[in-house]
């Protein structure tokens, strides 16, 4: 599609006219010989001489080279298709919990009793399908942490690492600090404006090398929001019976909140699939995803034929005064020898 990125240009058109109108008349300061009878002098010369001021026909080259400047200026352009353009999102890793602990089918998804790792890959994996623009990565922690999936757009194959975790793959402790350090090794590097880690975790720190409390300042300095989920279910007389123990009641609560309220995060309770949906709401809310994406034309600069035609026509306007007097003098040149 063809366009003008600047059309207001064009209204310098009546520009030429308007100075000569309004600017005064040049002197050249030297003597002029005014002859009442120039025309009986044409006449018997059989010519006739150049007129002062050209009439309206004798201007159109110049005001056609001024409509070519003017259009050069007016930058003319090509716009081609609509291109999408990349989008400037999050950086977002998800630290997930796969020790021994996650195992416990403690809770509930459409009704069937599900293990805690079961229930947080059914709805974490809408929540990564839905951060369209973002970065999204993945960390695996237990005993050790380890990224599974870098950050990468690739949404669908975070998913994919996420949904063949296991419980034990990463040893059967949980290292909520390792998980925090290596996330911020990661997420430091990125130039993003935005670095934010979503840990889930159902237990305390009893495993790794970083106290979590440490690794949640390390994360504050460098920029990177730490949101924590606590996962599992409550203690009833039904889970009491069944597991002959509180299956929640390793759950470090007091250090995952002071986790989130060191690096400006919020901290979340998930007792229920209910509770980890409503949470997914509130991340999407507090770490909103990047629009999609904007669609740009690529332009291509034409100026350059209308400035070269301008430049040809003034060479012939050129050529054409210029020329004839030089044949002339050439001619009386020739008839002198």
């Amino acid at each position: 599609m063809f366009e003008l990125a600047w059309p207001w240009v064009w209204l310098l058109l009546p520009l030429p006219w308007l100075l000569r109108w309004v600017l005064p008349v040049s002197e050249s300061g030297d003597a002029a010989l005014k002859v009442g009878f120039l025309a009986e002098l044409e006449t018997l010369a059989g010519r006739r001489a150049a007129i002062a001021l050209p009439a309206w026909r004798q201007q159109l080259p110049y005001l056609f080279i001024w409509c070519l400047l003017l259009l050069a200026a007016a930058r003319p352009q090509w716009l081609g298709e609509p291109l999408p353009l990349p989008t400037n999102g999050r950086d977002l890793l998800l630290a997930v919990d796969v020790s021994g602990s996650m195992d416990y089918p403690d809770m509930q998804w459409q009704g069937d009793e599900v293990s805690r790792l079961e229930l947080v890959k059914h709805l974490l994996g809408d929540f990564i399908a839905g951060r369209s623009g973002d970065r999204v990565g993945l960390i695996l922690f237990g005993s050790k942490a380890y990224l599974q999936a870098p950050l990468t757009f690739d949404r669908q194959t975070v998913r994919t690492w996420l949904d063949e975790a296991a419980v034990g793959i990463a040893g059967s402790n949980t290292a909520i600090g390792d998980a925090i350090g290596l996330a911020v090794k990661r997420l430091r590097e990125r130039p993003a404006n935005s670095r934010v880690l979503v840990l889930i975790t159902d237990g305390a720190n009893n495993g790794g090398e970083v106290e979590p409390l440490i690794a949640a300042r390390l994360a504050a300095a460098a920029g990177v929001k730490v949101h924590t989920i606590g996962i599992g279910a409550e203690a009833d007389d039904r889970l009491l019976n069944r597991f002959s123990f509180n299956p929640g009641g390793d759950l470090d609560e007091t250090t995952l909140r002071a986790i989130a309220y060191e690096t400006g995060g919020e901290y979340f309770r998930a007792r229920t699939n209910e509770e980890l949906e409503a949470i997914g709401a509130a991340l999407d809310e507090l770490e909103p995803a990047a629009q999609e994406p904007a669609q740009a034309r690529v332009a291509t600069a034409l100026y350059a034929w209308p400035l070269a035609a301008a430049l040809l026509f003034s060479w012939l306007l050129v050529a054409r005064s210029v020329l004839p007097l030089s044949l002339r003098q050439l001619g009386a040149r020739s008839k002198r020898s």
